[in-house]
């Protein structure tokens, strides 16, 4: 440990990775909740009756909105955070996602209110989105800036585990309650009950957010007078223009990759394959669970070989297996499309493991919220955000799920390319940054 380095321990490190963990768990809890309804019953509720994938397309059209909002979310969150600190705005940003989400389980249906509809839950999963844009930058600087710098790539992967975590609770939620209820309960009023039961999972996440410290980097960097320029984002795009389109071309395989595995099953299950809502929920349920222990394993093997080859790992992965993966899932067979989901997301987990301390590593401390959180959320639009609607309109026009594996693998390249171009970082020291 060097003489400028903060002190850390291994209480302090545990305490704030579970902040974050279930901080991030209750985030992507509402974003994903949003995410699995739009695939089977948005849809149906809050558009006008019409071809069923038209409605589809359009509910994903607004799935799609959400990330829209996470880069402005993203330059907002980062700025005060690399300014105030990265505490306030964890707190900030989970009671905007929890306040979203519970509304959304009181709006009115198109049947109900018309175009007003549809209109409010583009303004909720804009909140949503927005508020989304400044968690995940927070949550994995405030353990990256905490951790031992020779495990930064295990403890960061951590808030990470949270992706799954809420994808299970959401999962499950809606899979117990389509066991349970008819298709015509469901749709009634079935599908809000998970929204409105994120009041209680916040309220636990800000108990547990509450008690922790701020960063000790930040800190250390706020003693020198190294405050962040007026304008974080201008001396992000200056200085780190490398950086950020390194982090978003990394990101293409991982996000689109995740969203095929874990959204798009649903509407291919329902819609190309006539197989109801449970097949496609129960796979990703039981992928999720191993998902989210792969996630830390793949971020403490990078501490031992390097981000870049376990990245590599996993955008050449997802690049091959997306096509084994459609020739599973069209198989019919729940054992067979949840062997496909399952590999899918351990694959993807390569990528998700290491690339919280990765993106970290890229960017100095007096603008590392804003470098990571621009980076992070600008993929999201043109990775995430457009690949259920980019994969439906693929399925609509060609007829065959290959079509969208070939989508896929055509992003895995894109991955490959940004990350063998940039150089080897986890021997980085954040605080000379």
């Amino acid at each position: 440990m060097t003489a400028t380095e903060p002190v850390r321990t291994r209480t302090s490190i545990v305490r704030v990775v579970g902040a974050s963990l279930v901080g991030t768990t209750v985030e992507w809890y509402d974003f994903f909740l949003y995410g699995v309804a739009a695939s089977v019953v948005f849809g149906d509720l809050f558009f006008p009756k019409g071809e069923e994938l038209s409605g589809t397309l359009l509910s994903f059209a607004t799935f799609a909105v959400g990330f829209f909002a996470r880069p402005i979310g993203g330059v907002v969150f980062g700025h005060f955070g690399d300014r105030l600190g990265r505490k306030q705005l964890l707190v900030l940003s989970l009671l905007m996602m929890g306040f979203a989400t519970f509304a959304i389980g009181l709006l009115p249906t198109y049947a109900q209110v018309g175009s007003l509809a549809p209109i409010l839950l583009t303004v909720l999963r804009l909140i949503q989105g927005f508020a989304l844009g400044g968690e995940w930058g927070g949550a994995v600087l405030i353990v990256s800036e905490h951790g031992d710098p020779a495990r930064r790539g295990f403890w960061a992967s951590w808030p990470q585990a949270g992706a799954p975590a809420g994808q299970l609770i959401a999962n499950g939620v809606l899979a117990g309650l389509a066991a349970f209820q008819s298709d015509a309960d469901f749709n009634a009023w079935g599908w809000r009950i998970p929204f409105l039961l994120s009041a209680v999972l916040v309220l636990v996440g800000l108990w547990v957010r509450l008690r922790i410290e701020e960063s000790p980097v930040f800190q250390e960097a706020r003693a020198k007078q190294e405050p962040a320029d007026k304008l974080p984002l201008l001396e992000v795009l200056t200085r780190y223009p490398r950086e950020v389109l390194t982090a978003m071309g990394a990101r293409m395989a991982e996000n689109v990759s995740y969203y095929i595995f874990t959204i798009v099953i649903a509407t291919y299950a329902k819609e190309q394959l006539g197989m109801g809502k449970s097949f496609a929920l129960n796979a990703v349920l039981i992928g999720a669970a191993i998902h989210f222990f792969a996630i830390p394993a793949w971020g403490a093997l990078s501490d031992r070989i390097g981000r870049r080859p376990v990245y590599l790992i996993g955008a050449v992965g997802v690049g091959v297996w997306v096509f084994v993966f459609i020739a599973l899932v069209d198989t019919r067979n729940f054992a067979l499309a949840t062997l496909a989901v399952t590999v899918g997301l351990i694959l993807h987990g390569a990528m998700y493991g290491p690339q919280a301390s990765f993106f970290t590593e890229l960017f100095g401390t007096r603008v590392r919220y804003s470098g990571v959180s621009v980076g992070y959320q600008l993929a999201s639009i043109i990775a995430g955000g457009l690949a259920p609607f980019i994969a439906v309109a693929l399925l609509k026009a060609y007829d065959s799920g290959y079509a969208i594996a070939v989508y896929v693998a055509a992003c895995a390249v894109v991955s490959v390319v940004a990350v063998t171009s940039y150089s080897e970082t986890h021997r980085r020291d954040l605080t000379t940054l």
